[in-house]
């Protein structure tokens, strides 16, 4: 295992592993009894976790780097779901603080889930987007231009469309 690897596991622990899973737990930590009273939020809680697991793939392969900014992507990353959105990363973080509240039926998470969209959205525009701009230029530029920043619904039908009929 490389180097990279293991920057990109320390990377996947310390980020979206404390705010999707540590500070959840820590949030419901007396309520850990009524997990089957919300069976249904198990949805969102897996959807997150596999799609957050294909953002760090495509980070470590596609970007050859991690989601830290200690270690940032080398290329800019425009494959896998990342022809849909531009922040899948932040979307699957955010499905699997939805799903904990769901599992939960706690308001105290839901809450958290929205603190934490929010100043996702504010890092993402007010930090990541110069920073890219400044970094990968018009590569970036061209990029934005193509793929929403948060849902990239309609983008995600035509291609399957066009699949569908080749």
């Amino acid at each position: 295992m490389t180097k990279l690897f293991w920057k990109a596991v320390l990377a996947f622990l310390a980020l979206p592993g404390i705010i999707a899973f540590a500070v959840p737990l820590l949030l419901i930590k007396g309520n850990l009894h009524e997990i089957s009273a919300g069976v249904v939020g198990l949805i969102p809680l897996a959807a997150g976790i596999v799609l957050l697991l294909l953002c760090v793939r495509e980070f470590y392969v596609a970007g050859r780097g991690t989601l830290a900014p200690w270690a940032p992507p080398k290329d800019l990353v425009v494959t896998g779901v990342y022809r849909y959105s531009r922040n899948p990363m932040y979307i699957a973080v955010v499905l699997v603080l939805i799903g904990w509240a769901a599992v939960f039926h706690s308001w105290v998470l839901a809450i958290y889930a929205l603190a934490v969209c929010a100043g996702f959205h504010l890092r993402v525009v007010l930090g990541e987007e110069p920073w890219l701009a400044r970094t990968f230029g018009e590569k970036w530029t061209c990029y934005k231009t193509q793929v929403p920043r948060w849902f990239g619904f309609r983008k995600f039908a035509q291609e399957m469309r066009r699949r569908a009929s080749h």
